[in-house]
């Protein structure tokens, strides 16, 4: 008899739960020494397959370049692992000898782990690594337009783990997702835990779950060039990091905002990098292009280069512009491009002074990107202490490129492909997600010790020295 495949999707996320739960059983049998062994196999393997993963992964969704989802793997293979090498995360991690009070590392069981298409290899070789050094096993979710490259990567991880002492199992993916077989394995009761990374519904659906869950949302983060900053310095690192990987890193800028006396230096330093802003009748073409009727993002743009997206807008640029530009007045949901575009364009706001434009950098994070990220390019640090007392995000970067400074690869930021948005954002963290995240804290505690209270007793009074003298005379003289 043959079962329809939302069936066997489903039947196939029961499977991979319930050895992923086995898996779990032989983890905890294992010390840190057990788990550091597999983690440091992990990191080999995902450094040795890097750019055959980033290949099958561009074949496959046809976002980014090889040569940047290369660095991508390579990043959460080796930079990842190296942060987490040295790091206790089972057993007593902290003993508070004064205090009477120990803390210790409890992984917290199986995780969920979803993937997004526009880092579909590099999230599973970073999931794996933070999942099992965490001691928790993980079963990866992939999305629907990237499950080959997915899959590969996370047999990868798998037979790597195994080879290194792991139990069976405790890294599995699904081979057929879809939309009733990632709401089984949300709901699935071996599954303790949903690390989430991927568009807003999916974030929602974690969170919805009635499970824990640590979900991300997007990013759309503001740049500003102050005027105290380096402007040429500034405009390179904010196209190095808009054309990495083609715009398809959450932390990427999405809009540059500058100060109206400073505006024809930048417009400049654009242009003599070799970007193109656009008339209004070609931003008119490029926005229609930009969303869909839904308001969501046209995925035939992302991580598209500049000029493929000029093409298919009907504007005509030079082969070698890294970047588009479009002037913009207005932040919301009507705006695109005050919007997330996972692709190399960006807005391009100029306001009057640095109270407008404070209010700007709020207004473009309330419509998309509160709590996410980011980037000021400044020398004046009076200037970096009062917007980072104010803007609402979890990463504020200066003089960096956004979307390597966010993730942690030129940052002293822990290196990260799932980062936390916290509560403005609607995220349960707003952290650069690690393993210390994946665990529970058992805290042992002792009684404090106090003396024990003594009865009162009253007071006696003073002896007298001279009725002392005369009784003991009076007794001596009796004894003669």
């Amino acid at each position: 008899m043959e079962f329809d495949r939302d069936l066997r999707a489903r039947q196939e996320v029961r499977l991979l739960a319930q050895q992923a739960q086995q898996a779990f059983e032989g983890l905890q049998k294992l010390d840190q020494s057990g788990l550091d062994r597999i983690t440091e196999a992990l990191s080999r393997a995902g450094a040795l397959h890097a750019a055959e993963l980033a290949r099958e992964a561009c074949a496959e969704t046809g976002f980014g370049n090889e040569r940047d989802k290369t660095e991508k793997n390579r990043f959460a293979a080796v930079r990842v692992f190296e942060a987490i090498r040295g790091l206790r995360t089972i057993g007593i991690l902290r003993r508070d000898d004064e205090r009477r009070v120990w803390d210790v590392g409890v992984p917290v069981g199986v995780i969920a782990g979803i993937v997004p298409s526009t880092n579909p290899t590099s999230t599973v070789i970073y999931k794996s690594l933070i999942a099992l050094k965490a001691g928790s096993p993980i079963v990866f979710s992939p999305h629907p337009h990237a499950v080959r490259c997915t899959l590969h990567a996370a047999r990868l991880m798998a037979e790597a783990a195994e080879a290194a002492g792991c139990p069976k199992g405790a890294v599995s993916c699904l081979t057929m997702p879809s939309l009733d077989a990632v709401q089984e394995l949300l709901h699935a009761p071996q599954v303790r835990l949903i690390l989430a990374t991927g568009g807003g519904a999916m974030v929602r659906a974690a969170y919805s779950s009635g499970k824990p869950a640590i979900g991300v949302g997007a990013g759309n983060g503001p740049a500003y060039i102050h005027r105290s900053a380096d402007i040429p310095r500034a405009v390179r690192d904010i196209l190095r990091s808009k054309t990495f990987d083609n715009g398809t890193v959450c932390a990427s800028e999405q809009s540059v905002i500058v100060e109206r006396c400073c505006e024809a230096r930048v417009r400049e330093e654009f242009r003599k990098q070799g970007c193109c802003f656009l008339n209004t009748e070609e931003a008119g073409r490029v926005a229609r292009l930009l969303l869909r009727p839904d308001g969501t993002i046209n995925p035939k743009v992302v991580g598209r280069t500049a000029c493929a997206v000029a093409r298919m807008a009907g504007v005509t640029v030079p082969e070698s512009t890294p970047v588009l530009l479009a002037n913009e007045t207005e932040a919301g949901p009507a705006r695109p491009y005050s919007r997330e575009k996972l692709c190399p364009i960006l807005a391009f706001f100029v306001e009057e002074d640095e109270d407008t434009i404070l209010r700007r950098i709020c207004e473009v994070l309330a419509g998309e990107g509160a709590g996410h990220t980011f980037v000021l390019h400044a020398k004046d640090e009076a200037v970096v202490r009062r917007f980072a007392l104010t803007v609402p995000v979890s990463r504020f970067l200066v003089n960096v490129p956004a979307s390597l400074g966010g993730i942690g690869a030129e940052t002293a930021l822990f290196p990260a492909l799932t980062l936390g948005c916290g509560a403005v954002g609607g995220s349960s963290s707003s952290n650069n997600i690690g393993p210390l995240d994946l665990i529970n804290l058992r805290r042992v505690a002792w009684g404090s010790e106090k003396p024990e209270p003594q009865p009162e007793t009253p007071d006696q009074p003073e002896p007298d020295s001279a009725l002392i003298a005369r009784l003991t005379e009076e007794i001596l003289k009796k004894l003669r």
